[in-house]
């Protein structure tokens, strides 16, 4: 998920997709802790990443109003 895009959401979805990033990323975590092999091993670095995107972004919508 590119910053670009993600910066065209508003700040009501920018929470949702974030909560569903989290959720999809603690399930990854979960099943790569067990011993489950990831369907995708780069899947968990990228969910990360992603997360991080959106918490910098939320962050700085919220500097800018305050």
């Amino acid at each position: 998920m590119k910053s670009a895009s993600i910066r065209e959401y508003t700040d009501s979805e920018l929470t949702q997709v974030l909560a569903e990033k989290r959720k999809e990323l603690f399930g990854l975590k979960v099943k790569n802790r067990t011993g489950e092999s990831a369907e995708q091993p780069l899947l968990i670095r990228e969910l990360r990443r992603d997360v991080a995107r959106i918490k910098t972004i939320a962050r700085e919508r919220l500097k800018e109003t305050g």
